[in-house]
């Protein structure tokens, strides 16, 4: 395994992040945002976290609502058995609906504060590393939401502060609002990039990059298409999985232009197309650690094997050629 820094920070992490957004049950009753039905309880989850260990994954990316704080349940009480607190680097997110009642998602002073305090809570930790706004609040003004971040920060709740999907020029906004106050800023950016959603190349890789912000992407595998061919059976996550089906459904046709080339590359290296899709990623120099979600050992055995697999600039030409303009998606 290989460890860079985690932005301009002095804290190494794995170039592969364990995405915990499968693990553990949420409680009785319908599903919640941040829930699956795919999702694994704790007995089935802890081989995953076991093997990331063993393979030198040091870096751990879970939120409030998966499996409405299952996931937060499950990843802490694991950790907390099997490695030293100061080994681990332990992410979470918040601003998804929590609980009923008009304050029971966002990023208010009330809510951060209230929040973090659960998240440590179901953590079984003191402090967490790397603590994340899920999305952009349209109905809490920036300042306040950067100053309780501040506030948690200088308390020794939080090491690092992290940002997920938004527009470039908010982005921007937020690093410069706290560079003027003093507050603690934004170390990382978690977008929505991979093979097939490549609009993050325009504005938001570039400011991180001026900044120095780590990117750590979501959905690496675009929720398991590049890692199987365009017309493979359906899995239980693919057919389940709503939010995935918004965020491919309209460029159908360009996707599978860029599906299929990914398949006879990896045909011709003789390797997984998750290695080639995951490998592509970390050519990029914004590119910190993708989160890489794992339900099958082979997953992360994939995922680690990218980090050594080499392209060359022919092949990585040959990926982004059939590439096609999309629609920006999943900002909200």
């Amino acid at each position: 395994m290989d460890y860079v820094n985690l932005g301009k920070t002095g804290v190494k992490v794995s170039r592969i992040c364990l995405g915990c957004m499968s693990y553990g049950v949420p409680p009785a009753g319908p599903l919640r945002p941040g829930s699956n039905a795919w999702s694994l309880n704790e007995e089935q989850s802890q081989p995953f976290f076991r093997q990331a260990l063993d393979l030198g994954i040091n870096f751990f990316d879970t939120a409030n609502v998966y499996a409405t704080g299952d996931s937060e349940r499950v990843l802490g009480r694991f950790l907390k058995a099997n490695a030293k607190r100061e080994d681990v680097v332990i992410a979470t997110k918040l601003n998804g609906v929590m609980r009923e009642g008009p304050n029971g998602g966002g990023l208010s002073r009330k809510e951060i504060f209230f929040e973090i305090d659960e998240s440590l809570r179901r953590l079984g930790t003191e402090y967490v590393d790397l603590y994340q706004i899920h999305r952009w609040d349209r109905t809490t003004p920036i300042e306040e939401t950067l100053e309780a971040l501040n506030d948690v920060v200088r308390a020794g709740k939080v090491r690092y502060l992290g940002a997920s999907s938004m527009w470039a020029w908010q982005f921007s906004k937020a690093l410069y609002l706290a560079d003027r106050h003093g507050w603690s800023r934004f170390v990382t950016m978690q977008p929505h990039y991979n093979l097939l959603y490549r609009e993050e190349e325009r504005e938001m890789l570039p400011l991180c990059l001026d900044q120095g912000v780590g990117v750590i992407p979501w959905s690496p595998l675009a929720r398991g298409k590049l890692a199987r061919a365009w017309d493979a059976e359906t899995t239980k996550r693919s057919e389940s999985d709503g939010f995935g089906k918004t965020l491919y459904s309209k460029t159908a046709e360009a996707d599978k232009r860029v599906v299929d080339r990914l398949g006879e590359l990896a045909g011709s290296r003789g390797v997984a197309r998750a290695q080639i899709a995951l490998a592509w990623l970390l050519t990029k120099p914004a590119i910190t650690a993708p989160i890489v979600g794992a339900t099958k050992l082979h997953h992360l055995e994939d995922a680690v094997a990218a980090v050594s697999l080499k392209l060359t600039a022919e092949e990585i030409a040959s990926l982004e050629e059939p590439y096609v303009p999309h629609p920006v998606l999943g900002l909200s």
